[in-house]
């Protein structure tokens, strides 16, 4: 799997989960198990199957955030430089066509949030922006359409 680079907060958040994963989530579904295998024969037990297919989710969870964790990269924010849109800078920009003005944090896919608006770097948009500097117009290709953005501003 490539790198993927992230922010410490996006990490320690990860890590949070895994070990709820492993030591909350996982010992209660063993115990779901346990309790479903108490109560006699499994082939015709749904509360078994259910409990089992519930712990091969969990297991698949836990190695997909294992996997993450091990190719991630802290991105160290004092060495961004904001002449440029990259990972990890807030870039405001205008959509030409209709003037809306918006801000988003270009961040890694895993910690992508549109509430928050955090903008995956895998995104369209993201990938126009990436590159470009104050003043400069990026055209992005979106399942739309094409749109046109102003950068109007670049931080962290």
């Amino acid at each position: 799997m490539a790198t993927i680079y992230m922010t410490k907060e996006g990490y320690d958040k990860l890590m949070d989960e895994l070990k709820q994963l492993e030591s909350v989530e996982r010992p209660r579904i063993s115990a779901q198990i346990a309790e479903a295998r108490d109560k006699g024969d499994l082939s015709e037990n749904a509360e078994y199957d259910a409990a089992k297919e519930a712990q091969g989710m969990l297991e698949m969870k836990i190695s997909k955030l294992k996997t993450t964790i091990a190719d991630a990269r802290i991105i160290d924010d004092s060495k961004i430089n904001t002449d440029s849109v990259q990972i990890l800078t807030k870039v405001k920009i205008r959509n030409i066509k209709n003037g809306q003005e918006m801000e988003y944090t270009i961040v890694s896919e895993s910690e992508a949030n549109l509430k928050e608006k955090k903008l995956s770097v895998t995104t369209p948009i993201a990938k126009g922006l990436l590159g470009k500097k104050v003043g400069e117009i990026a055209e992005v290709t979106a399942p739309n359409g094409k749109m046109e953005f102003e950068i109007l501003n670049i931080s962290l």
